[in-house]
Parts: C-alpha cells; sequence; structure tokens
C-alpha cells in the first residue's frame, strides 16, 4: 500500500518531543542477539520500518521472540533471505554474528536506498583476515571458516567504517585467539554494541577509540538491552526547531553526543538551552550562514548533513556544505532548488548555499531516510502544500513521525492509497 505526506507550510511549531532509542544501535543488538544461544531481553525497540525488517530476517533464520525476549538457541539457516536483506543496508551487520557463529553465512549484497549499494569489501576482507575465505557466486557472497571456527587476527580498515566495525567486532567475539581492529570507527554505536557483548561475556576493550582488541571467548550467555537515545533523531529535531524558528524542548537525549552539532547551531545565532538530557530551542533574532564538513564522529555527521543544509537555505549569508563520507549524499540539493532554495553544486561533494532564501509547496519524492526528512522538514518551511511520495524511506527511521510532528502544530497528513 502506497503512502504519502500532505504538509501545508508555514506553521507555528512548539511544544516537546521525546527522543526514542538509536536505530542505528538497536539494529546491531538484534543482530547481535544471534551470537549466544541463551535469551536477550532486548527492550524499547524503535517502532521503525528497517527494526522490521531485521526482525524479520532474524526470525526467518531460526530465532524466536516472545514481547522482548529473543531466543537463538536453534539458528535454522545462514542464508539471508535476499528479498529482506537486499532493501536495506544494515542486513550485512548480521553476517559477523552467522559467521562467528555456525561457521558459515550467505548474504546478497545489501541496499537500501540510493545510498544503499555501497563498497563491501571491508566485510569480505575482514572475514579473510579472521580465516574464512568467501567466494561470489551470483548474486550472494558465501563466507565458511575453517571447522566452523573464526581465528583471531589483524584487521587494518583502509576508511572508517562504523557497519564493519561492529561486524568484525561481532565475529571476533568467538573467534579463537585475539582479534585486533585498526582505524575502528569511534561512533557511540560502537561503545554501546561493545559494552552489551561485554555484558553477555565478551572480552573486548577499547571501543570508542581507534584501535578495538577482542579476546575471543568460547560462548556467550543472556543479558538485555534496554536502549540509548537516538543522536541523530535528537540532533534532527534540533535542527528543525532552529529553521522553524520554534520553542521547543527535545528530551531524553545525550547532548555529549551531539557537540558539534550544538557548537555549529550556536555559530548561526540559534538561541539554545542546553542540559545534560535535554535542549531547548528558543525563538531567535537573526541566522548566519557558516561552513560544514562532515566527518566521522565525533566529528559533523554525515546524516545531519541534509537537515543542516535546509537550515542554511533560511540563513544569511552564503554557506558551504562538504559531504566527505558518501558519494551521492547531495543530489537532493536539486529538489531544494524545485523549492525555490539557491544551492548551486560545486562537485558531487560540495554545494554552496545562498540564503535566505523563501521555500514554496512542491509534489516531491523521498530519496533516503535523512535526505527524506530534510525534505520534510523543507515542506514544514514552505509556503503552500507539499505532498512527499516513498515515505517509506522516512518510517524507515523516524517513528510516527507525522504523528510527533503534529502534536508540535504541524500541519501533516498520511495518505494512504
Amino acid at each position: 500500500m502506497a503512502e504519502y505526506f500532505i504538509i501545508n507550510g508555514g506553521k507555528k511549531l512548539e511544544g516537546e518531543i521525546a527522543i526514542g532509542n538509536a536505530k542505528n544501535a538497536a539494529l546491531k543488538i538484534l543482530a547481535a542477539s544471534i551470537l549466544t544461544s541463551k535469551p536477550v531481553k532486548i527492550s524499547n525497540l524503535p517502532q521503525i520500518e528497517d527494526v522490521n525488517r531485521m526482525k524479520e530476517l532474524i526470525i526467518d533464520l531460526g530465532v524466536k521472540f516472545n514481547s522482548d525476549i529473543f531466543d537463538a538457541s536453534r539458528v535454522k539457516k545462514t542464508d539471508l533471505n535476499y528479498e529482506i536483506a537486499e532493501r536495506f543496508r544494515a542486513s550485512i551487520v548480521l553476517t559477523g554474528p552467522l559467521l562467528a557463529r555456525a561457521g558459515r553465512v550467505s548474504f546478497p549484497h545489501p541496499g537500501g536506498c540510493t545510498l544503499g549499494k555501497r563498497s563491501i569489501d571491508f566485510f569480505t576482507e575482514g572475514f579473510k583476515a579472521l580465516g574464512a575465505s568467501v567466494k561470489k557466486n551470483g548474486s550472494f557472497f558465501t563466507a565458511i571458516s575453517k571447522n566452523k571456527k573464526l581465528t583471531g587476527g589483524k584487521f587494518v580498515f583502509p576508511m572508517v567504517s562504523v557497519t564493519g566495525t561492529e561486524t568484525l567486532m561481532m565475529a571476533g567475539a568467538l573467534a579463537e585467539g585475539k582479534t585486533i581492529l585498526k582505524n575502528a570507527a569511534c561512533e557511540p554505536e560502537v561503545e554501546n554494541l561493545a559494552s552489551f557483548l561485554n555484558s553477555l561475556g565478551a572480552k573486548i576493550s577499547g571501543a570508542g577509540t581507534s584501535t578495538i582488541k577482542i579476546e575471543g571467548v568460547k560462548s556467550l550467555r543472556g543479558g538485555e538491552w534496554d536502549g540509548m537515545p537516538d543522536r541523530i533523531e535528537a540532533g534532527t529535531f534540533v535542527i528543525l526547531g532552529v529553521a522553524v524558528n520554534g520553542n521547543i524542548k527535545i528530551k531524553n537525549c545525550d547532548t555529549d553526543h551531539l557537540d558539534v552539532l550544538l557548537a555549529m547551531l550556536q555559530k548561526t545565532g540559534a538561541n539554545l538551552e542546553i542540559g545534560k538530557d535535554y535542549v531547548i530551542v528558543k525563538p531567535a533574532k537573526k541566522l548566519k550562514s557558516v561552513n560544514i564538513t562532515t566527518r566521522e564522529y565525533p566529528g559533523f555527521t554525515t546524516d545531519l548533513q541534509a537537515p543542516f543544509t535546509v537550515l542554511m537555505t533560511q540563513t544569511e549569508g552564503i554557506s558551504l556544505i562538504h559531504e566527505t563520507i558518501y558519494d551521492g549524499r547531495l543530489f537532493y540539493t536539486d529538489i531544494l532548488n524545485q523549492m525555490g532554495a539557491d544551492i548551486v553544486m560545486a562537485d558531487p561533494h560540495r554545494v554552496i548555499v545562498r540564503g535566505p532564501s523563501p521555500l514554496y509547496g512542491k509534489k516531491i519524492i523521498s530519496p533516503d531516510i535523512r535526505a527524506g526528512m530534510a525534505l520534510l522538514i523543507a515542506a514544514l518551511l514552505a509556503k503552500g502544500q507539499s505532498v512527499i511520495n516513498n515515505i517509506y524511506q522516512i518510517d524507515r527511521g523516524y517513528c510516527k513521525i507525522d504523528e510527533r510532528l503534529r502534536a508540535l502544530g504541524a500541519d501533516i497528513k498520511r495518505i494512504k492509497e
């Protein structure tokens, strides 16, 4: 059933919005449940499409769950369901736990959106570093470990990869001997996953730094996870509040994870009250443009680049947005130009934004999770009515976004065909 949003922009937004558990953490915890034959309690999962897809994948593998208890005592198969796995990028994190637990995994090249089909060399080369053989047959890759057991090894990531770090960290947890991951990702979600695995009996040190050391163990016990705040969702709503010049409290977040974003927003002149677990956005008299360059954590995260670019269309001056992480992540700016923005693409990784520019309602299509949310913010700012199609992409990352925005005063309707 196709669904789309109708948004009448220009409404005053105010009130409170609570941040849910992190999508990028929850998906990896679900994958990690396969590493142990004991029950794992996973509470407060985000009610979003990517989590639903991950549940479908692990159930297809034989995992049973009742309420929030996940039982992977019997893993019946090691082939990832093609139709599900190729729909979203995070499916690939299941390969590490399956290879570690069963000694074999077969998987398609993961997808998900316009950004989904990226290189998986980090994963295949990483598995080889842990003693597995990897072959490609048609649409599937198959990794097999000798005697159904991985062996510890050293792997240096040519480029920082969050999902690569998490996948090899899970694989190394049950490998024989010591595994060292260098140039590893430092994101809070990586630390969260390591803490969870350690609570199950893993021996992982260095998570949150560029070098992670793992002493393999024979088996893991059961445990529980109750979540961590979604820093991307929190940052998105802070940017939204500044863009609409609203009076909005973003609560249940961890502001230590938002340091760079909050510093850049303060440079624009945003009026922010920052607590340990909340940010209050208050109306500001004038906002000025600033330049940003996306970096791996703790730098300016690429997942907040698109919403921030929308904000820059409303500030005074010229800003340079430099996207260093992903190819093709600035193509949504053409849609913003159709809405009235003044954005020039200097090259595939840089755009120049001139503001302020009034935005106007338009019929548009969401290309991916983060750009889709950015275009939704643009529609809330725009004069007139906007229609956003392909909102499945937005639902992949933001729980009941239309209901939550209506609670702030937005005029948004979800239409089902």
